[in-house]
């Protein structure tokens, strides 16, 4: 299941649990991007990992 599936008014909703700015999709990586923060949150089966401890570290990949 892809993000598609997921409701795209939820993900426009969603914001980065530290930093509460807005998330951008990356489709190739199915990640919900917060360049504030510096963290990638991963969607597992459509639905976004909104955990940052399941965060990776933009840059490190």
């Amino acid at each position: 299941m892809s993000v598609r599936e997921t409701d795209s008014r939820l993900l426009e909703r969603l914001v980065c649990p530290v930093t509460k700015t807005r998330l951008e999709y990356d489709h190739e990586r199915q990640e919900l991007i917060s360049r504030a923060a510096g963290l990638a949150y991963p969607i597992r089966d459509g639905i976004p990992i909104m955990l940052a401890e399941e965060a990776r570290e933009l840059g490190h990949d």
